[in-house]
């Protein structure tokens, strides 16, 4: 099932958040912060190509290793990812069974 990041413009809670649901599926997907509904994002597609192993890697190729840890910290304070619906938690005793 292929993920998509959804955010809202302008972006007042600066997050994105990662949903996923299939191809065809028309989710209105909300913010859970403010209930506005959340727009899709054009997103790169998972595919390996030029021989990378991920479109990041491919993206940041390029870049010295400092400056592509300088990068992301920098997107990490402009933006926080949540994946909707919150991940499972399960109680301590979940995997003695």
């Amino acid at each position: 099932m292929p993920t998509y990041h959804y955010n809202h413009e302008p972006c007042t809670c600066m997050k994105i958040y990662k949903v996923r649901h299939g191809m065809n599926d028309k989710p209105e997907i909300r913010c859970p912060e403010c209930d506005k509904v959340l727009d899709r994002m054009v997103s790169a597609p998972n595919l390996s190509l030029g021989g990378y192993t991920s479109p990041t890697e491919a993206k940041y190729a390029k870049l010295s290793e400092s400056d592509e840890i300088a990068r992301e910290k920098e997107l990490q304070k402009t933006y926080e990812t949540i994946w909707l619906p919150e991940d499972v938690k399960h109680p301590p005793d979940w995997y003695d069974h």
